[in-house]
């Protein structure tokens, strides 16, 4: 405790890091150890252990129980609920040591359930929402909502706006004209005609498109477990529409969210340049067919989180 100051650790707490936020808060029998880091005006709550190569942001939360092992990094306003499990090492055997660990990343604002269990090396991006009890075997989306054994997602959380986000779907609230959503987005009604024969939905390229389609692609045999897209388009404009089966979409602006269920082919999902796309949720038999204003280039592609808000912020 030597040399802390703006400080509290509890009489029955110990900390032996010098690297300590102003403001933090370190309870009854909650031990720190000297190479920790920890950001300010930080709740570490009872029987919570953190070990030297960890390194926790401002205003995070860690309840009691939880054990922050070597090359755990948690970002500013994380929450971690009781008896969560974090692992550093995949293949552990008794007084075997890795020479180094790998590195569990939770992002900003994300929140992880009482009893969840996190694998070594996994990212959980910004905002998330891991449920209790759930195992994360692998990277979650920033903004999904994930649980379950092995966890998937569910969904994404609400955005920043005090209302939650809107799901629209085929039955919902969408008229002729469609919806406007997020970025500029917006759902698109197409042409269909149904009788004994079978079915048909049509667009005219003149006059029902936003733009010029360049190229067209189609996405199917996804296992329902597993997300796709996962990326923003710096000047690629698409239009999506699910021929087979159903789907959700996220469109994100950087700010907002809204979540598409794809699920009649006469429903399209137009999304501009600057949208953050992640379908999920496909059915065993969807097919999504996708316009494409530009050919395939890899540059057009944003497909880390954090640089698609830098480049919006921009």
């Amino acid at each position: 405790m030597s040399g802390l100051t703006d400080v509290f650790v509890h009489g029955a707490g110990i900390c032996e890091s010098s690297n300590v936020g102003a403001g933090t808060r370190v309870w009854a029998f909650a031990h720190v150890l000297s190479g920790a880091v920890i950001g300010r005006d930080c709740n570490i709550c009872d029987h919570v252990f953190i070990e030297n190569d960890v390194v926790v942001g401002d205003r995070v939360t860690v309840k009691s129980g939880v054990q922050l092992w070597d090359g755990v990094r948690l970002g500013n306003d994380v929450f971690v609920g009781p008896n969560a499990t974090f692992t550093n090492d995949k293949f552990p055997r008794s007084r075997q040591w890795l020479a180094t660990h790998p590195v569990t990343r939770v992002g900003e604002g994300a929140s992880i359930g009482a009893n969840a269990t996190i694998l070594p090396g996994v990212t959980i991006g910004r905002n998330a929402m891991i449920g209790a009890g759930a195992v994360v075997t692998k990277d979650v989306p920033p903004n999904a909502v994930v649980y379950g054994n092995p966890a998937r997602i569910h969904g994404y959380g609400a955005s920043e706006r005090p209302t939650p986000d809107t799901r629209v779907s085929a039955g919902g609230p969408i008229d002729s004209a469609g919806r406007e959503l997020v970025g500029g987005a917006r759902t698109m009604r197409l042409r269909r005609a149904d009788d004994m024969r079978g079915s048909l939905t049509a667009i005219e390229f003149g006059s029902d498109m936003p733009f010029k389609p360049a190229r067209l692609f189609s996405v199917f045999g996804v296992p329902s477990a597993e997300v796709r897209g996962e990326h923003a388009h710096r000047t690629c404009h698409q239009l999506l529409v699910c021929v087979q089966g159903s789907l959700i979409v996220l469109v994100d602006d950087g700010e907002r969210r809204d979540e598409v269920t794809l699920n009649d082919s006469a429903l399209a999902l137009y999304v501009p340049p600057m949208i953050w796309g992640t379908q999920f949720g496909y059915s065993s038999d969807a097919i999504l067919v996708v316009l494409a204003s530009h050919p395939y280039d890899g540059a057009d592609y944003i497909r880390d989180y954090e640089e698609f808000l830098a480049t919006v912020n921009r």
